[in-house]
């Protein structure tokens, strides 16, 4: 049962990481849709984790639609493409800005989330 909720999360997960990601590049380039979607799929898990759901929710939405929603090899790729075409810079600020975006968005998640639960 746990395994068909995270195909299910999954299933919602990644075509929505994909439609955001062209849709957002579409506007202002890479690597801001890789970083919207990470930055939301950190407070959606921050919320979920927050809020003590049990663990067939844990499974639906952190796994499976968190999991496929965001992407660490493609953060990973377009830092070092940044860096690789001699921007530096941006590589160094996608890296930090993401990292600190993320955490930040899951502990506003886990508060918030905390605040719905209680």
């Amino acid at each position: 049962m746990t395994a068909l909720l995270v195909v299910l999360g999954a299933a919602v997960g990644a075509p929505l990481r994909y439609a955001v990601d062209r849709a957002v590049q579409a506007r202002f380039g890479a690597p801001w849709g890789t970083f919207a979607v990470n930055v939301a799929g950190s407070l959606v898990l921050g919320v979920v984790v927050g809020a003590a759901a049990p663990p067939e929710v844990l499974a639906l939405v952190g796994t499976g639609f968190c999991g496929a929603l965001t992407t660490y090899s493609t953060f990973g790729w377009e830092t070092v493409v940044l860096g690789r075409d001699g921007r530096r810079a941006a590589a160094a600020l996608n890296a930090v800005g993401s990292v600190v975006a993320g955490l930040a968005a899951a502990g506003v998640g886990l508060a918030l989330g905390a605040a719905l639960g209680a």
